[in-house]
């Protein structure tokens, strides 16, 4: 096993567990992250109603989750990436008829080629389109006239609710066309991206995920897929029934982007911020000199209460608040100190490429 190699895995501690990214092989540390950045990205254009997209129908019984898997699963791909110390295997599905197929950042990147298996046939050499490790998401093409494809339907995670059917198919250790099932067990999670900074809005499941699901598709019981797999919380190093995939609304903003080539930037504010012991807001916990926060003066023990108008309750609302808006956005920032509220100026930087750990 490798374990010099950023895409394998990354930890972070998670209530007393390790999160941890999906390829196949490989572990490394990730770092500390700033709660207040957020992925902003341009409107989804990734729909429903694409031609070719697998039909989706309710499952109710093993039969009909039997028969959404004859469905949807060769749609499912097995990624084989190789680089200068080795090579990882994770998933990824098909998302339309022009070949276009999604994973995760920290499967394909360093690689100096990209492979995928298909549920029949040998391998397909793709393309990598582009790739963003703020949201561990990464485009790949194949010729789609290389191999019969079947394009996933997209569901809405936005519209999820805990205690729905959770589907996972991937290859985990290489056993491609692995079913798992399961619950939505919570939302709103937030996960730490390959790049330091977190992803919020994360899906949360217990259906079995392991290395070697990471990129693959997280589905509803109508076989739509609502995530993309990418970490476990454990204690062990395998499934302990708790996994984490990147909510598709996210895919959805970032996919268009990725196809056009453009590069995505994303909103800075240059602090991270903890719940406070008693009453609302958000506490300034660290503030990165010289960033869009200090030079607007903000300060540690700041306790933000609104930002850009929007109230701030808790800390995860300041992340919320961050992603309306883009860089170079000046946008007002009201804390409470010393006992009286002070309103600053921020003008909003652009995300670096990653955190400060």
């Amino acid at each position: 096993m490798t374990s010099d190699r950023r895409r394998s895995n990354f930890l972070a501690s998670l209530f007393g567990a390790l999160v941890v990214g999906l390829p196949l092989t490989g572990l490394a540390i990730g770092g500390a992250f700033d709660t207040t950045n957020t992925v902003t990205v341009a409107p989804a254009t990734t729909t429903d109603s694409a031609a070719g997209v697998a039909s989706a129908a309710p499952a109710r019984s093993a039969t009909d989750v039997s028969a959404l898997y004859a469905r949807v699963s060769p749609g499912v791909v097995s990624v084989e990436t190789q680089t200068p110390d080795g090579g990882a295997t994770g998933s990824g599905f098909v998302l339309d008829g022009a070949g276009y197929i999604l994973t995760n950042d920290h499967v394909v990147a360093g690689s100096t080629s990209v492979r995928v298996r298909f549920d029949e046939g040998g391998p397909v050499t793709a393309k990598l389109v582009g790739t963003d490790e703020s949201t561990d998401l990464a485009l790949l093409k194949v010729d789609p006239s290389a191999h019969k494809l079947t394009p996933l339907a997209l569901g809405s995670s936005g519209r999820l609710k805990v205690g729905q059917s959770a589907i996972a198919i991937g290859s985990p250790y290489r056993l491609q066309g692995t079913l798992t099932t399961g619950v939505i067990s919570a939302l709103g999670r937030s996960i730490t991206a390959p790049n330091n900074f977190p992803i919020d809005g994360v899906v949360q499941t217990d259906a079995a995920i392991n290395p070697g699901n990471s990129g693959g598709p997280l589905l509803d019981a109508g076989g739509r897929v609502v995530g993309v797999n990418a970490q476990i919380a454990t204690n062990t190093g395998a499934n302990d029934g708790v996994g984490f995939a990147i909510p598709i609304d996210t895919a959805k903003q970032v996919v268009p982007q990725l196809k056009s080539g453009g590069r995505i930037t994303r909103p800075y504010l240059g602090v991270s911020t903890g719940d406070p012991q008693t009453g609302t807001g958000a506490v300034v916990a660290g503030v990165v000199p010289g960033g869009p926060a200090d030079d607007a003066g903000l300060r540690l023990g700041d306790r933000i209460v609104s930002v850009g108008g929007r109230a701030i309750t808790e800390s995860a609302d300041v992340a919320t608040a961050v992603i309306a808006h883009k860089p170079g956005d000046q946008i007002q920032v009201r804390v409470r100190r010393g006992g009286s509220d002070k309103t600053v100026t921020v003008k909003l930087g652009t995300r670096p490429a990653t955190a400060a750990g």
